[in-house]
């Protein structure tokens, strides 16, 4: 970056001058106006090549009319780019631009706030859309919806839920980013921006799709990629016509590292989709679905093809560039002229994936509908047996991702550290990969398929996942590794992964949820608000509930361990008697868990469990109490197991402390660091009192 100039020395004022042009500022319009007729026509054509703005409207039934289905479209693409739009921007502002000790640039809180009004266009546009949603679900044409109607979808429909909720986030958006000046609160808003970008797509096809696996997480993965992706490069492009000396250099380096993840995100999350939806190799070319398909396939492929050269040649021709205005000029044309087209095929990207948001998916190949595929997404699995839980495997994408980067990332860590001379610790390694391999045994093998129709399967899952895999990975110390792995910040001030992680390691948020009143209750008393209330059956009835009672009892156990026996630094330090008696409160609380699910009269969540015919399990009773006496005992051996590590660390520490006693002592100091610092405290107040007298 240039030097700031000499009446301001500090480091985030962006240098300009009376003198400096602002070149791109008629481009700017005309490119947009260009990128938006791009997407307009691949939405339009879309649209006909799907057929879902030409539905044959049969006689006396209602219909909600040519406008709804052409103004659902365009307003839900309007949605989209604005969603996009507010993304890229907060990309840019928080990690694509240097800040400063947390602090933003005089630049990025520009772009935050150019964001706000981004996330309201966003807001006004999901109004639109949610009219729109419930005009067609009521049948009834544009204009003679009435509020009333509109709010009761919102309510109670899930579409209107899901809109209502971007709605909410968006509108906060707008708010808060008024005020924002510092990278932790940017940081916030970018989160709930990815947030609100998934639930519409949640409640579309995928929801409705066999293999909700891979429809639903793979959708969700596929918004949120593709976001990233486009909105990083418009607001990266957008920045390289500003007259700023280093644009779009650094922004487009650092960039150019996160489009490659997103372009992986893409590929693997459309696959997965497409895998969820296509039946067969005659629905990819014999169906209006799949050819869109084949549309998309084709745009991406040219989207990596630009993408291969900026990172091949344009991002290495800006860092090699000159510097002043010569140099600027040079770097800022070497990008727009790949930049530029790859915009205009992500316009198109983005048009013909709203028109295929509007094509029907083939049906499936059965002619008959099973009940329970269509609230599993698979059939009942045949009688348990050892080769059934080897073979029956569930394919669920969130889980083959989690344990592939994060297996690949802590190797990675690892990796580096011997490259450069570093030691680690071979057992935290093993530790750590056991509890991946766990993960992999009871979220994608047969125990995954057979704990969705079975209690005593469900709790073997929950059990291993809050009580066994939590203590395998706290015992790898993934922060302490990445800590030392990850490199610095480039510039110094600035925030990098390295200084993010830190960052939250040592945040209020951090220092809350690691108290011992929060982390222990969490753990301890969410199995009885989950089991024993309505809220079980319900999640399980939903992809998205069961993937989240998963997600909680992995958190849930991680950050209960890691206040207990966790290796990582933590924002406070527990005294081990204090940890021990958590232990125990802990491991009483489970095992009267255990007892008072065996003690049930009735089945539990017989609103959900009672949907299936299951023809080799006769009494759903005893497999509940065997369920119960799963939580009595696979909660008992874990916290033995850490009681006994515990001791261990306990004693160890006693040892280091000793050894420090005793270093202490040989360089003239007493046996008692508290005396020493008592002492310590007499001979100031007494040379305070000396210097008050004279």
């Amino acid at each position: 970056m240039a030097p700031p100039a000499q009446n301001d020395t500090s480091p985030l004022k962006e240098p300009r001058t009376d003198s400096d042009p602002a070149p791109g500022t008629g481009i700017v319009p005309l490119f947009a106006m260009i990128a938006a007729l791009v997407c307009a026509l691949a939405l339009g054509a879309t649209l006909v090549l799907g057929g879902s703005v030409f539905a044959q409207v049969i006689p006396g039934l209602p219909d909600a009319g040519e406008a709804v289905r052409w103004g659902m479209p365009i307003a839900k693409t309007i949605m989209d780019v604005s969603a996009v739009l507010t993304i890229g921007l907060l990309l840019m502002a928080i990690l694509l631009l240097p800040s400063f000790k947390g602090r933003l640039s005089d630049q990025a809180i520009g772009y935050v706030r150019a964001a706000t009004w981004a996330a309201l266009a966003w807001a006004l546009a999901t109004v639109a859309t949610l009219y729109f949603q419930a005009s067609e679900f009521l049948a009834a044409p544009m204009g003679t919806v009435t509020v009333d109607e509109v709010t009761s979808y919102a309510g109670s429909v899930s579409g209107g839920i899901a809109l209502m909720f971007v709605i909410l986030l968006t509108t906060g958006i707008a708010l808060f980013g008024r005020t924002t000046t510092g990278a932790t609160g940017g940081m916030w808003l970018l989160i709930a921006a990815l947030v609100a970008i998934t639930p519409p797509a949640l409640t579309g096809h995928s929801a409705s799709s066999g293999a909700h696996e891979l429809a639903v997480t793979g959708l969700a993965l596929h918004v949120i990629s593709i976001s990233v992706w486009v909105g990083g490069l418009a607001a990266v492009t957008y920045h390289a016509l500003r007259p700023e000396g280093e644009a779009p250099g650094a922004a487009a380096h650092r960039f150019s590292r996160m489009a490659l993840w997103a372009y992986v995100g893409v590929a693997i999350s459309g696959v997965a989709s497409a895998l969820a939806r296509l039946y067969s190799l005659d629905d990819l070319f014999g169906t209006e679905y799949g050819r869109i398909i084949i549309v998309k396939v084709v745009l991406f492929a040219v989207l990596g093809a630009f993408g291969y050269a900026h990172r091949k040649a344009t991002v290495v021709r800006i860092e090699q560039a000159p510097v002043g205005k010569a140099g600027h000029a040079f770097r800022r044309w070497n990008f727009l002229r790949l930049a530029g087209a790859e915009i205009l095929v992500m316009a198109a990207v983005m048009g013909v994936s709203a028109g295929l948001a509007r094509t029907a998916p083939p049906p499936p190949l059965e002619s008959t509908v099973d009940p329970a595929a269509a609230i599993l997404g698979f059939p009942i699995p045949p009688e348990m047996t050892f080769q059934n839980l080897l073979t029956l495997w569930r394919p669920d994408l969130f889980f083959i991702m989690f344990v592939v980067i994060a297996g690949g990332l802590y190797l990675g860590g690892v990796a580096r550290l011997v490259k450069r001379g570093d030691s680690w610790p071979v057992g935290r390694t093993v530790a750590f990969l056991l509890g991946l391999l766990c993960v992999v045994a009871v979220q994608l093998s047969g125990f995954a398929t057979y704990a969705m129709i079975m209690f005593s399967m469900h709790m073997i899952q929950h059990m291993v996942l809050a009580m066994v895999i939590p203590i395998l990975l706290v015992l790898g110390a993934p922060a302490t590794l990445a800590l030392r792995a990850l490199r610095p910040a480039e510039r110094r001030g600035d925030r990098g992964p390295r200084e993010w992680l830190n960052a939250f390691l040592n945040s209020r948020y951090s220092k809350v949820v690691t108290h011992p009143a929060v982390a222990a209750p969490i753990f301890v008393l969410s199995p009885y608000a989950l089991y024993f209330t309505p809220l079980f059956p319900t999640l399980m009835n939903d992809h998205l509930g069961h993937l989240f009672m998963g997600v909680h009892f992995l958190l849930s156990g991680f950050l209960f361990y890691w206040v207990i026996v966790g290796i990582d630094p933590s924002p406070r330090k527990i005294p081990f008697l204090l940890r021990i008696l958590l232990l125990l409160v802990a491991m009483g609380f489970h095992a009267f868990f255990g007892i008072a699910i065996m003690e049930q009269s009735a089945p539990m969540a017989m609103e959900f469990y009672g949907q299936f015919t299951i023809p080799w399990m006769a009494d759903q009773g005893a497999d509940q109490y065997a369920g119960g006496g799963v939580a009595w005992a696979l909660g008992e051996i874990p916290t033995v197991m850490v009681l006994l590590a515990l001791v261990w660390q306990w004693s160890r520490d006693d040892e280091r402390q000793e050894r420090r006693r005793e270093r202490h002592s040989r360089r003239g100091g007493s046996d008692d660091a508290d005396m020493d610092a008592y002492n310590d405290y007499l001979a100031e107040l007494d040379r305070r009192s000396r210097e008050g007298q004279a």
